[in-house]
Parts: structure tokens; sequence; C-alpha cells
């Protein structure tokens, strides 16, 4: 039996709804919306999109969006104090800066950027202070796709505690902190990589599969046992006509429509795990929605939290 699909937008959608009311009260307490600042720099396509789909949740949510926007010969000067200007900002609860920053920034400015993010407003998650509250379970804001993901699971009925977890990929905003969030659930938790031997064989031992390891159907039919749940958080647009091919042999509506363009988002999973699988996250159509609806989510937070200040 085809596995059960995952719809991440209605998920995204209940969860938005359930943000409203609080919306509402921020409003009165602050005499103003949940406000969120975004900070743009260079003209990378797939940022752009991204936080286009941003904009327009968090305005149709009701709350408040300023859009910094800098040139792709910005400097990382001029990015940091765009950032101090938003810290600085009584109107502003969440600072978002999109990445990735221009390559000519050099190989560390993400991370003196998020360094340079005010605790209390870094609704990604992403700086030392908030990993450091999600390693010791403290108060703080997790990074919005693995938070995504938990709520999701809850959402769907889908039981973490007890559950072997697999985890392929170690990045610092998803695979690290999805593997931590797993823990504080009583999952058991493997985390695989590029140097991890066998790994299919070590993949087919999970109950939860998450694929976050930004390589397009890298994961197959051999890395999953049957019955699991697997979440695929990739994003990889392929453009190949042979991967094209190879990724959409059994979905011959998506390689038409990939003719038709000259390209398609698919994501870290195979299409053909769905034989396998007992329920999986499509793509697009997944994940993705729940990562926004968590910054949503977390914006709202920040904004509770300076009203009860």
């Amino acid at each position: 039996m085809p596995a059960r699909i995952i719809d991440g937008r209605a998920i995204s959608q209940q969860i938005r709804d359930d943000l409203a009311p609080r919306i509402a009260s921020v409003r009165e307490r602050l005499d103003r919306p949940p406000g969120l600042a975004i900070v743009l720099v260079g003209d990378d396509p797939a940022s752009h999109v991204y936080v286009r789909n941003k904009l327009k949740t968090a305005e149709d949510s009701g709350m408040v969006v300023t859009l910094e926007t800098l040139p792709g010969s910005a400097t990382l000067e001029e990015t940091l104090a765009v950032v101090e200007r938003c810290n600085a900002s009584g109107d502003v609860d969440g600072i978002l800066v999109q990445s990735p920053l221009p390559t000519a920034m050099g190989s560390n400015a993400a991370q003196q950027v998020f360094d340079a993010i005010d605790p209390g407003k870094d609704v990604d998650g992403f700086s030392p202070i908030s990993a450091g509250h999600l390693m010791q379970r403290r108060p703080g804001f997790a990074p919005c796709t693995p938070a995504g993901i938990i709520e999701m699971l809850d959402r769907s009925g889908i039981a973490i505690e007890g559950a072997r977890a697999v985890v392929i990929g170690r990045s610092d905003i998803v695979g690290k902190p999805m593997a931590m969030l797993l823990l504080h659930r009583n999952a058991t938790v493997t985390v695989c990589h590029s140097r991890t031997r066998d790994l299919p064989r070590v993949a087919r031992e999970a109950d939860l599969l998450v694929a976050a390891i930004g390589r397009a159907g890298f994961v197959t039919q051999a890395h999953v046992k049957s019955g699991a749940v697997v979440i695929d958080v990739g994003m990889n647009r392929v453009t190949d006509a042979a991967e094209a091919r190879r990724i959409l042999a059994s979905q011959p509506k998506r390689h038409a429509l990939f003719e038709r363009r000259g390209s398609v988002l698919v994501g870290d999973v195979h299409p053909d795990v769905a034989e396998t699988a007992g329920a999986m996250t499509p793509v697009p159509g997944g994940v993705g929605p729940l990562t926004i609806a968590m910054l949503m989510a977390n914006t709202v937070r920040a904004a509770d939290l300076r009203a009860a200040a």
C-alpha cells in the first residue's frame, strides 16, 4: 500500500489559525501587531522566492514585516549595521537574515551576522545562544525547520517517544537541531552523513527517517524500512534531463512539467520510497510550509515575551 502523504500545507494552516488569537492579544497589549524584520542581501533567485513567501505569510497573518534589502556588493559591516538597527527598534520582535549571504563577504560572514542578532529576536534560532539553549533544553528559539517537523509529527499522530530515529545530514540549521529535538522527545537518535559506512543499512533501522542531505533523490527504497515515517527536508532544483528521468520515472505528470519548464523541484527522497514507507512528506508541499509557519510562531512568541516584560 502506498505511503500516507503528510500534507504540510494543511498543517501549516492549522498552526497559523492557532496563532490568530495570540496575534490579536499582542496587538492589544503592545498597541501594534508582532513585528518581523527580514534582511535580504544580494540577488540569489531562490532567496528572493523564499523571502516573498515569508512576507506574504506574515502579512496574511496580520503581522507587520519590514524588508531590509542590500545589494550583492554590500559589505559585512553594512549588513551588521542593519542588524544592529533592527536590534534597537522597539517595533521589531523578530529578525531573520536570509541565507546564503554573498560569498564575497567571506566564509564566516553568516555566523558573524547570526552572532550579532539579539537573542530575544533570534526567531531563526541560529545564534550560538539559541543553539546552547536548545542543547540544554532551556527556553529559547529552535530553528524553524526542525521545530516544524516536530509540530508536523505531533499533529499527524506520529509517535516520537521510543522511536528509532535516523537523521541524514549534520548541518547546524537542520541536522543537528533536528537530532536534539528528537532526543528531547525521547527518541533514540542516530545522525548519518557523507562518511557514514553502509548508510542504507543504518537508515533501514529507522522508524522515523529525516532526510536533510541536499542531494536530489538520494534516499531510495534501499534506505527505508517497511512502514517507516520518512520526512523529506530537501529542496533541490533539477535541470539535468537524465537526473529528472531517474527521479521522476514513476511520476509522468511531474516529468512532463520538467519537459515544459526545463527544471523541477524535488526532495532528497526518491518518489518510489512511497511504495515502502508508511508515511512521508511530499516536495513541494511538505516541510517547506511548516518552516514558514514556525517562523511566524517564533515571532509571535518573541512578541509575547516583550509584551510580558
